[in-house]
């Protein structure tokens, strides 16, 4: 089981840019997958990006690859999702997510329902 706290949504312009965390309470960082998804009114949850705690492996959805940066930071068992470029179809509550499958090897999955442990949520919002 694994807890995990985001922080840092907030109101930023278009253009601008947003650090989200994600502290996670489990220290076998590597038994699972940390990963970022979204979702705005109306719409399902859509995946973002996701890491292997072992390795700077990572995957990205095309909607934000090249402006997204997803990391972690293993000594503070936290990951991050640095965003730039920020547009207004961004606006969305963004969620961290840990997948359990695999053991945290295996292949990268943008599929919510295999996420098994959810952050709260944090409101990014851009204006444009």
């Amino acid at each position: 089981q694994v807890q995990l706290v985001e922080s840092g949504g907030g109101l930023v312009q278009a253009g601008g840019s947003l650090r989200l965390s994600c502290a996670a309470s489990r220290r076998t960082l590597s038994r699972y997958v940390p990963g970022w998804f979204r979702q705005a009114p109306g719409k399902e949850r859509e995946f973002v990006a996701a890491i292997r705690w072992s390795s700077s492996s990572t995957y990205y959805a095309d909607s934000v690859k090249g402006r997204f940066t997803i990391s972690r930071d293993n000594a503070k068992n936290t990951f991050y999702l640095q965003m730039s470029s920020l547009e207004p179809e961004d606006t969305a509550v963004y969620y961290c997510a840990a997948d359990f499958r695999y053991d945290g090897s295996g292949p990268f999955s943008a599929n919510y329902r295999e996420y098994e442990y959810w952050g709260q949520g944090t409101q990014v919002t851009v204006s444009s």
